[in-house]
């Protein structure tokens, strides 16, 4: 479990985050709001990208306040970013072997799990060869290889297209009951947040509303139809 205490975060004098207190537990959230609510800021914390004016964030029941990007990602936590790296010299099957802790022989499943053919992308390069999409498919297939019990994803559905995100929505589910791990998606796609055991609002930095689906979802649409554009 991922336990969130009094989290604030400040930035060029301006509070970004303000006193959030969230737990997830092995099932998967989806944090959902309007554009500039801090829900990235929130995943980055987390995943110790960037650390917290105050505030704690537990892991299992240990402070991992102070712990960094790689200690999270050697006791299990993985992220998938909004906008994917590019790695120059690095092939698609580099970065999944790399990833893969179990050392499966069959890595091909991984990229036919987000939608690629692996006889066509397994030797493709990290770098401009590839597309914004198909970067972003590859990243969120690294994240499941590496099989681990966190899974952060900044806007999976980003350069992707519908139909396309329909398969994966499919595919975080099927991972997510296989590990049986936490997995926390940032989106305000309606076909992910459909997905979701339990949802998050964020609104100006604050956990607006939080519960399972059939709670939250109402309080969306009717959102939605009174700020129409606002992203939630």
């Amino acid at each position: 479990m991922i336990e969130l205490r009094n989290i604030c975060y400040e930035h060029d004098g301006k509070q970004i985050l303000k006193n959030i207190n969230l737990k997830f537990n092995n099932e998967i959230t989806v944090i959902t709001g309007p554009n500039g609510a801090g829900k990235s800021t929130l995943a980055k914390i987390i995943m110790g990208i960037i650390k917290p004016t105050s505030g704690s964030v537990l892991y299992n029941d240990q402070d991992i306040t102070d712990f960094s990007i790689t200690q999270r990602a050697k006791i299990g936590f993985s992220y998938s970013f909004q906008q994917p790296v590019k790695f120059k010299g690095l092939r698609v099957c580099d970065i999944l072997r790399i990833a893969n802790a179990k050392k499966d022989v069959a890595l091909s499943k991984y990229l036919k799990s987000v939608g690629l053919c692996s006889r066509e992308y397994m030797t493709r390069e990290l770098s401009g060869d590839l597309s914004g999409g198909e970067l972003k498919r590859v990243e969120i297939a690294t994240v499941l290889a590496r099989n681990t019990q966190v899974n952060i994803f900044d806007e999976p559905e980003a350069g992707i297209d519908l139909w396309s995100f329909g398969n994966l929505v499919e595919t975080f589910s099927k991972f997510q009951k296989e590990i049986n791990g936490i997995f926390i998606m940032i989106s305000h796609q309606e076909k992910m947040i459909n997905l979701a055991n339990k949802i998050v609002l964020l609104n100006a930095g604050q956990v607006e509303k939080l519960g399972k689906k059939e709670e939250i979802l109402p309080f969306l649409s009717n959102a939605n139809k009174s700020c129409k554009g606002c992203g939630v």
